[in-house]
């Protein structure tokens, strides 16, 4: 006969307790959920109505031309069921949705929530394919794109599963939908280009977690397209922790009462080519995708095979509330070969306004996340001359070095301009859209990234925080100089 002795009954009773503990600890989680979803605007149709896109399986033996025809489709449903069906409340100014907005896409002379193709004058030198971020468009490439093609590349500018339509599409995608449209555009770009010649991949944001993703497997499945270049901006490696349990915020939707807690935010829609409602959901398939990005790196470091990467250059600023700056350094390019990879790291700006004003976490970014030479990597630091002045100048170290070469840029930070962000990377200061000095002829609607917004607390549909966010890059021309230099001459 067993005999159950004190110590058993006590750690029975112990387990007893902790599990009713997280009980009621998830309990009061949902509940108080629940309550807070409640608050804010109502769901709208592009909330609720999610269009059509093809399969996973479909995706894998499709071509670009069943592609567009789906995405044809899809946009098609999003006029019959959103667009053409809008109440009179929704019929305003600034909803992207409303076509007689200044700011509907379908009144542009391109719609750059769509895929496109950008071909070369004379021959194809080689293709690339463009991957956006998450809540984005494919008008994020359209700089990037256009060097690419006047440089002799076929650009394929990818819309990935979920986007470019209503934010409600984002709550039925997952990672595994983008990563089987990344190979579709894949082999779409080796067609294109021919045999023999290159095949580029950049990404940004998420689009930079699936072109590595893209790029690992191909290192294991020949019948994958490799890519032989490898650009990222921004890229999602790795996530802020919230995301980890943002599942969690979504659970009271499971009651049809309590739908708006399977959205972080329910904001107009007023920017023409991103999403501005963000779904529980989008932020659970990026870290999906970031964990098994991390385990995929973790698993050809540990076989050996990550020296059959393609280089890559990244370009990612120090300060970013989107992703981790830190998994960039230490996840991806402190474990790849010296073979010819670079980071190129955007300081904040130290010759501005702003010193006494930082946060020292801010101030300090630059020094605790990147190690002292000599690294692994070879890097460039953009960085001000002294903290006199807001000229700019680049300091790139060689892997395994500690000789530091230093290049004046002739490029400046704007005086009230304390650093860059996560979405400013892939727009010059003339951007139409996100620039600080938008060009007046390359005109969408509305002007998002010369925004001076001044006035009362609580009076914009908006935080404040997403207007005075810096969303174009002033260092473009640098970054473009850097890209250029691993493509042929320009036509």
């Amino acid at each position: 006969m067993r005999v159950i002795g004190p110590a058993w009954r006590g750690a029975k009773r112990t387990a007893k307790i902790v599990t009713l503990l997280i009980v009621a600890v998830v309990a009061t989680i949902f509940v108080v959920r629940a309550v807070d979803s409640q608050r804010g605007p109502p769901l709208e149709p592009w909330h609720t109505f999610v269009p059509p896109e093809l399969s996973r399986a479909q995706l894998a033996t499709s071509d670009l031309a069943a592609y567009l025809r789906a995405e044809d489709t899809a946009f098609a449903a999003v006029r019959a069921n959103v667009t053409d069906k809008l109440p009179p409340a929704d019929r305003v100014r600034f909803n992207r949705y409303y076509d007689a907005s200044p700011i509907y896409p379908g009144r542009f002379a391109q719609d750059f929530n769509r895929t496109y193709v950008l071909e070369p004058k004379g021959e194809a030198a080689g293709a690339a394919v463009f991957l956006h971020g998450l809540t984005d468009s494919p008008y994020s490439h359209r700089h990037l794109a256009r060097l690419y093609a006047d440089h002799g590349f076929i650009s394929i500018v990818l819309r990935l599963p979920g986007h470019g339509t209503v934010p409600g599409a984002l709550t039925q995608a997952d990672y595994e939908d983008w990563i089987a449209a990344t190979r579709l555009a894949m082999r779409e770009a080796l067609r294109r280009a021919g045999p023999g010649r290159p095949v580029h991949i950049i990404g940004y944001s998420n689009g930079g977690a699936l072109a590595l993703m893209h790029a690992l497997d191909a290192l294991d499945d020949p019948a994958l397209v490799a890519p032989s270049r490898i650009v990222l901006l921004s890229p999602m490696v790795g996530v802020t922790e919230f995301a980890r349990f943002a599942g969690l915020a979504g659970l009271p939707a499971i009651f049809p009462a309590f739908a708006k807690a399977a959205w972080l935010n329910i904001i107009p829609e007023f920017n023409p080519f991103k999403y501005n409602s963000f779904p529980v959901d989008a932020a659970r398939q990026s870290f999906l995708l970031t964990q098994t990005l991390q385990a995929n790196i973790d698993r050809h470091l540990r076989a050996g095979r990550l020296a059959g990467l393609a280089p890559v250059l990244t370009f990612q600023s120090v300060l970013d509330h989107t992703v981790s700056t830190r998994a960039v350094i230490e996840q991806l390019h402190a474990r790849l070969d010296d073979n010819g990879s670079e980071l190129v790291l955007f300081d904040i700006n130290r010759g501005g306004q702003f010193e006494e004003l930082l946060t020292r976490t801010a101030d300090s970014a630059l020094s605790r996340l990147l190690p002292p030479a000599p690294r692994r990597f070879r890097t460039a630091v953009i960085a001000n001359a002294s903290t006199t002045t807001e000229d700019m100048e680049a300091r790139e170290t060689p892997a395994g070095s500690t000789q530091e070469t230093v290049t004046s840029l002739g490029l400046t930070y704007p005086e009230d301009v304390y650093s860059l962000s996560h979405v400013a990377l892939p727009f010059p200061l003339s951007d139409g859209l996100y620039g600080l000095e938008p060009d007046l002829a390359d005109t969408f609607g509305i002007r998002l990234g010369d925004i001076a917004a001044r006035g009362e607390f609580g009076s914009l549909v908006v935080g404040v925080d997403m207007l005075v966010r810096m969303s174009s890059n002033p260092f473009f021309p640098y970054l473009v100089q850097r890209v250029a230099a691993g493509l042929p001459p320009a036509r």
